[in-house]
């Protein structure tokens, strides 16, 4: 499915990338923590790309001060393209050209960090007045094989309101999620949403299907955020205003995705990331595979 088969459910999509990076400190005292490279392609990228297969024409990246070489990355870079093009580097002329070529790019800019919510709500004077619903991809996610914004966008177009996905996660394993509250529909895997839990012991959880890095929301969601109230540490959090509107009777569903996910917010998750991106290289992946056996076989031995 792609976005042309979708009419367009979405064109907007908001990339909350604002944070410090504490976690990959000292690195991210110069480079920020979007811009590490899984192999070669920094994460922000592969988001942009999953969004722009998906429908999306425009990106909003939320920022804070200082971060602007993450929206300059999207940039074009006429002196480079003309030296790799004069020396023949066609291969590395494509990877340059192509972040530019995905997508507009905006910035929002968050100049305090009050929450997911709050980060979103700062991309809403980008907003169209067209823009009925918008996809949010969270940086850190990487949700794979990319298609799943396609799914959520059927979903929409089917059922209206604010579509979400979830992973179907082990019960015993269930703890660190939000967890959704839902019932059944006629497919498996499309859940109807009528509460979540955060963090719940597992005896506690509503269900095993707990919220991923990908919403695809009504626009309905922006007035949600400015109804709602800080939580914990006086944040403003995306999911109470989702919570809001299922009170208030706004249709929102879950699709399940049985597919993979790496979570490049923290070292070792990122370091599987470029792992397993990298033994799918067909230049690197040989070498790499055979470089790990014998690495792991020698610490066996």
């Amino acid at each position: 499915m792609t976005g042309a088969a979708i009419d367009k459910t979405f064109r907007t999509a908001i990339v909350p990338a604002a944070g410090l990076g504490t976690r990959f400190l000292p690195t991210t005292k110069a480079v920020p923590k979007e811009l590490l490279p899984v192999v070669d392609t920094p994460g922000i990228e592969l988001v942009a790309g999953e969004a722009a297969q998906a429908g999306a024409d425009r990106l909003v990246v939320v920022t804070s001060p200082g971060k602007e070489s993450v929206v300059s990355y999207f940039e074009r870079q006429p002196e480079l393209e003309e030296t790799l093009e004069r020396k023949g580097k066609t291969a590395l002329l494509e990877k340059v050209r192509r972040a530019p070529a995905l997508l507009d790019v905006e910035v929002a800019i968050q100049k305090e960090a009050l929450g997911l919510g709050h980060a979103v709500a700062q991309a809403e004077p980008n907003l169209r007045e067209d823009d009925d619903a918008v996809a949010v991809l969270l940086p850190d996610d990487l949700v794979l094989p990319v298609g799943v914004l396609e799914r959520m966008s059927a979903v929409r177009a089917r059922y209206g309101g604010s579509v979400l996905c979830a992973f179907d996660i082990p019960k015993d394993q269930i703890s660190p999620y939000g967890v959704f509250d839902v019932s059944d529909t006629d497919d498996p895997d499309v859940k109807r949403v009528h509460g979540m839990v955060e963090k719940p012991a597992p005896e506690d959880a509503p269900s095993t299907y707990a919220a991923a890095g990908r919403y695809l929301l009504d626009r309905a969601i922006f007035d949600a955020l400015r109804r709602i109230t800080p939580g914990s540490g006086g944040e403003l959090q995306l999911t109470d205003a989702v919570a809001l509107l299922i009170e208030e009777g706004h249709p929102v569903h879950v699709v399940v995705h049985r597919g993979g996910r790496h979570d490049l917010g923290n070292p070792g998750g990122f370091l599987k990331a470029a792992v397993d991106f990298a033994l799918d290289d067909p230049d690197l992946g040989p070498e790499l595979r055979t470089w790990l056996a014998q690495r792991i076989e020698t610490d066996r031995s």
